[in-house]
């Protein structure tokens, strides 16, 4: 393909948000490569994802070491997509990664020691041939390894100037209290935490969210479909070639009961009153709270990034909308 050149008007529709007590906007709606950026997809059609959301203002790209599969490979593609032109923005982007799943074998490519974690950044820099990220991330607590071990390597990969920030993912809140004061005693604040959230997951309100923004901590939130839920797709039952109906899926087509397929459709009647998708409303749900700093989405398409990024669209959810969404939802 021709080398990429970005659209002059990239900036005129996204919203950003500032993340928790910090400099840095993020786009609401930002881009996670966990799928469809594998060695096991089309670079045509990733890359014009790529494109396609940075020229509307998508500034914000999230990787992690294992994303593809196979493992790496999305940092790689990634590489070729700067190479192929969007590198030449990079002081306009924000790029993340993460290490803390599985990754290579033996004791030393897993969890949470400082000899995973810097180990990890420097592959994952390698494989993106970048100099540093904005973002690094420990994807999840270690429950061998002390907490002040892992945060310190986050705080030396700043310090050393291979990572601008340092997040958190999947800690709950007594964790996030202590890491962030570790972090914070280190002189090297958490940025950012990045958690899973959705209608149908909402295990972040009760402590987390309130935990976040004591600390002065944004937010990002993953899986904000629920494994493609929150979608038109399951209206009717489970399609043939959607993640409930693989045999490697995590959806499970026992998670699809009548019920939730009733809930499903019930919230889409809500959104289609508001001119949009389920999907839409489901992200623009998320974003009411002005405590989630941005929601990452997954495209497999350019077109399917161009209708998520529609949820920006339209006015405010009311308060009568919210009120029916908590009684479809309790």
């Amino acid at each position: 393909m021709d080398t990429y050149t970005a659209s002059a008007s990239r900036y005129d529709t996204m919203q950003y948000a500032r993340c928790g007590r910090s400099g840095l906007l993020l786009p609401r709606i930002s881009l996670g490569l966990w799928h469809n950026f594998g060695s096991v997809d089309d670079y045509a059609v990733y890359s014009r994802t790529a494109f396609t959301a940075f020229d509307r203002g998508v500034t914000h790209f999230d990787l992690a070491n294992n994303y593809g599969p196979v493992y790496g490979s999305a940092e790689e593609n990634f590489s070729r997509i700067l190479r192929d032109g969007l590198g030449r923005y990079r002081d306009e982007i924000i790029i993340s990664t993460k290490a803390g799943y599985d990754m290579w074998p033996g004791p030393y490519g897993n969890w949470g020691s400082r000899k995973y974690l810097l180990a990890s950044l420097d592959q994952s820099l390698r494989r993106m041939g970048i100099d540093y990220v904005d973002i690094f991330y420990s994807h999840r607590p270690d429950p061998e390894t002390p907490l002040e071990e892992t945060m310190e390597a986050l705080s030396d990969a700043v310090r050393r100037g291979k990572a601008l920030y340092a997040g958190i993912s999947n800690y709950d809140d007594e964790h996030t209290r202590r890491a962030a004061d570790i972090l914070r005693r280190n002189g090297t604040p958490c940025l950012i935490h990045q958690a899973r959230y959705s209608m149908f997951d909402r295990w972040t309100e009760p402590r987390l969210l309130p935990e976040l923004e004591r600390q002065g901590i944004g937010m990002i939130a993953f899986s904000p479909l629920a494994q493609g839920l929150l979608t038109d797709r399951y209206l009717h039952g489970i399609p043939d070639g959607s993640r409930a109906a693989r045999p490697t899926g995590r959806l499970r087509p026992e998670d699809i009961t009548p019920e939730k397929l009733q809930r499903i459709a019930a919230l889409n009647d809500i959104a289609a009153a508001r001119g949009q998708s389920l999907a839409q409303m489901a992200l623009r749900w998320i974003l009411r709270d002005a405590r989630v700093t941005s929601v990452l989405i997954g495209a497999s398409s350019a077109g399917q990034l161009i209708d998520s990024l529609g949820a920006l669209d339209g006015p405010d959810l009311s308060a009568e909308e919210l009120e029916r969404i908590e009684q479809i939802l309790a």
